[in-house]
């Protein structure tokens, strides 16, 4: 029998109930991994379980709102002595200008995106030392990189989790624990259905983009791009790969071996920076 790159590993997703979280369920139920799913459904994530069981998985399931800690806490308790974590759980929040947002959704979105993954962070990571191995994964995305307009809740957020993922990664060097995030691109979930019920008016540019995609596919990246990313960085494949901010659908990362993986750490290269002469300097060539 094959063994998978994530053999006997426990894996914890957040989020694991549909979209990407299912898509990363499924992959890691087929490299071996044994999976806690947690989301706020349960007949998603007894669904999900379903297909991971088939798959030859162990699976359990727990209904979880991440933003609130003692439930998140719980969770990463009653799953086991994780390997992986992956914090997929995330929205949009309300849509449209700032100055007309609903703030109490504002601040529901940020518990979401941001607590939610602080929360699972920091209830894993010191079974992680203790064992002197894991990996944390992250999701940002776009609207971390660049101004994303009517959309202020999550570009904040999510610059908000790229800069923790470095920032642990930092706290976390020399203890075997790596912690990345990924950018997963445009994939095409039910969180687009809210940009489209939106409208124009109220969701600006990403109206057409998310218009444009469903009606023709063009600039979707399909959910298993993410998920094998998140085997990847699950794996032992990206040993000591840490602090990055990667896309899944645009960067080389599956060409990525023990040596460009070294090269990488230490460097600004897929990370979030100031653009100054200074760090353009530090940058160079890509190494």
């Amino acid at each position: 029998m094959t063994r998978g790159a994530l053999s006997g590993r426990l894996a914890i997703i957040t989020g694991g109930g549909r979209g990407i979280g299912e898509a990363i369920a499924l992959r890691f139920a087929a490299e071996g991994a044994r999976l806690a799913l947690g989301a706020r459904s349960r007949n998603e994530l007894e669904r999900v379980a379903t297909a991971c069981r088939d798959a030859g998985a162990d699976c359990s399931i727990h209904v979880v709102d991440v933003s609130v800690r003692d439930e998140v806490d719980d969770f990463i308790h009653a799953s086991g002595p994780a390997d992986v974590l992956v914090n997929c759980a995330g929205m949009y929040g309300p849509i449209g200008l700032l100055v007309e947002n609903d703030l109490d959704e504002w601040e529901r979105g940020l518990r979401v995106n941001l607590m939610g993954t602080v929360y699972a962070c920091r209830a894993v990571i010191p079974g992680m030392v203790q064992r002197g191995r894991g990996s944390i994964i992250n999701f940002s995305g776009g609207g971390a990189t660049a101004p994303l307009p009517h959309f202020s809740l999550y570009a904040v957020s999510k610059a908000a989790v790229a800069r923790l993922t470095d920032t642990l990664a930092a706290e976390l060097v020399g203890t075997g624990v790596r912690v990345n995030a990924i950018a997963p691109g445009a994939v095409d979930t039910r969180l687009q259905d809210e940009v489209l019920a939106a409208g124009e008016e109220q969701a600006g540019e990403l109206f057409h983009r998310m218009q444009k995609m469903r009606d023709t596919g063009q600039g979707a990246t399909q959910p298993d791009v993410p998920a094998r990313l998140a085997v990847f960085l699950a794996s032992d494949r990206s040993a000591g790969l840490t602090g990055k901010l990667i896309s899944a659908p645009h960067d080389p990362w599956e060409s990525w071996n023990a040596s460009r993986i070294q090269s990488l750490n230490g460097t600004s290269w897929y990370t979030i920076r100031r653009l100054d002469p200074y760090t353009i300097g530090q940058l160079g060539a890509e190494p």
